[in-house]
């Protein structure tokens, strides 16, 4: 839930291909299983009086095999689209903006921008989007798939019950959903330095580079 100051905005989270089903049982049965949710607001929910205000919103975890084209570099949602799931959408967005500027900055200041410039920016964020909806796909089908599919109390799965034994290992999640697998720092300024003279440029990887490069990902 989102209070938007004049009015709440509200998701309710069904299975894939659902909706018609929940629409069959009625608008009646609808409001019931929010109160059920959430309590606080059955003197609301009369104020659903048809289908109209209630949207139906399809995820899809899915990216572009190809990032670039002549002109033209994608990144963020028009790169990938993410499951709402960790809400780490808007994260790899802002990333994948630093990466681009790094990259960037200096082929756009000399006027010269050439497609393998592009090509660097899609292998270096491309790898970390992986990861991360792989991550988002296991969460969606082993745990929440799992939730929705039953009325009966579920179990946390092993590992989760582990963060509440072990607070200590909280944080790894936590940096991976607000850091993310393959942070960026801003370095436009080092990047428009001035180059060394007799030095020819270099491009450098990471190891995780060279292993995205054969691991079959996804």
């Amino acid at each position: 839930m989102l209070n938007r100051d004049e009015y709440w905005q509200c998701a309710f989270v069904i299975r894939k291909g659902g909706f018609d089903e929940i629409k069959h049982h009625g608008l009646d049965a609808f409001r019931a299983d929010i109160a059920s949710v959430a309590p606080f607001l059955k003197d609301r929910i009369s104020e659903l009086t048809d289908w109209e205000p209630i949207k139906l919103l399809t995820v899809l975890v899915d990216r572009l095999r190809k990032w670039y084209r002549p002109g033209l570099l994608c990144i963020g949602d028009a790169a990938h689209a993410m499951s709402p799931v960790g809400g780490v959408g808007i994260n790899l967005a802002i990333q994948d903006a630093v990466a681009a500027a790094n990259i960037l900055a200096r082929p756009l200041s000399e006027n010269y921008v050439s497609l393998s410039h592009l090509q660097k920016l899609q292998w270096r964020r491309e790898f970390p989007t992986r990861v991360t909806q792989w991550a988002q796909v296991q969460v969606q089908e082993r745990i929440l798939s799992t939730v929705l599919g039953t009325q009966r109390q579920v179990q946390a799965p092993w590992f989760l019950r582990l963060f509440k034994t072990f607070p200590v290992l909280r944080r790894i999640p936590a940096r991976l959903i607000g850091i993310g697998v393959r942070p960026e720092h801003v370095k436009t300024w080092d990047v428009l330095k001035p180059k060394p003279r007799n030095r020819p440029p270099t491009d450098t990887f990471s190891l995780l580079d060279l292993l995205f490069a054969f691991i079959p990902w996804p």
